[in-house]
């Protein structure tokens, strides 16, 4: 995020003398504050990754959102951007990797992010999607609610062109979609949204968004029941095929022309 400093860009900055302090003892809160005197850091990020240190060695971690300030927390950010495999559950929105900036906006908006906010935060959105077209692209696999498709509160014009939009990214072999309509039973997903993200070389992390806050799952045991999860989900949604075709009917409900 714009003039946020990632925990890479931290250790990149790490003096050896920083280093030696860590292992002498020193609290890893006290030698980020150090760090960070260093570093040209904003006044609430300084905030978040102080408290980040606070907390680094507890199992889960809950992290507070600010809309005035961001409303995709800097940390989930970076655990995007270093993630080889992605999945995730959207009982009622659009996937952010997968929104396109006009119902990014809307979306936005909702949650109390106007202005120049709005505008930077549906940019960033529209940069964190090129780690899905790279050359070596993050793998996605999203499961949607059919309530994510018929929003009441999004235009039908900017509907249309984002379920278009989104079926364009379905084309890819590292992208897929489906679509969970009318479970017959209860299901996990019930209680709420999630992304399991997956890494090359480190263990995997849940993340869970809510309105005002975020949390981190790091246990190996909560990971597992969200795996499980994520099992259960796209085995009650329909097929990558039936799912395509299920928007395109949708679609065509909205009133958009065959293509």
């Amino acid at each position: 995020m714009g003039g946020q400093a990632g925990g890479g860009d931290l250790v990149e900055h790490a003096r050896p003398a920083d280093q030696v302090r860590a292992e002498a003892g020193e609290t890893l809160a006290e030698v980020v504050a150090l760090l960070m005197g260093v570093l040209v850091v904003e006044p609430e990020e300084r905030s978040r990754l102080l408290e980040l240190a606070r907390t680094a060695a507890e199992v889960s971690w809950l992290e507070k959102v600010m809309p005035s300030v961001s409303l995709e927390p800097g940390t989930y950010v970076q655990y995007e951007r270093e993630a080889s495999e992605l999945f995730g559950w959207e009982p009622a929105l659009i996937p952010g990797l997968l929104q396109t900036p006009a119902y990014a906006r809307i979306a936005l908006a909702g949650f109390g992010v106007v202005g120049e906010n709005n505008e930077r935060l549906a940019a960033a959105r529209e940069t964190r999607r090129n780690r899905l077209a790279g050359p070596w692209p993050t793998g996605f696999q999203a499961v949607v609610a059919e309530a994510a498709l018929r929003p009441g509160f999004i235009a039908p014009a900017v509907m249309i062109d984002q379920l278009r939009f989104l079926l364009g990214w379905t084309g890819r072999s590292n992208v897929s979609l489906q679509v969970l309509r009318g479970a017959p039973r209860f299901h996990p997903g019930l209680c709420g949204p999630f992304v399991i993200l997956e890494f090359p070389n480190l263990p995997p992390i849940v993340f869970i968004e809510q309105y005002r806050s975020s949390a981190y799952l790091y246990a190996a045991e909560q990971v597992a029941d969200y795996r499980l999860a994520a099992q259960t989900l796209a085995a009650l949604a329909l097929s990558e095929q039936e799912s395509c075709a299920f928007v395109r009917e949708v679609i065509a409900e909205l009133g958009g022309p065959d293509e």
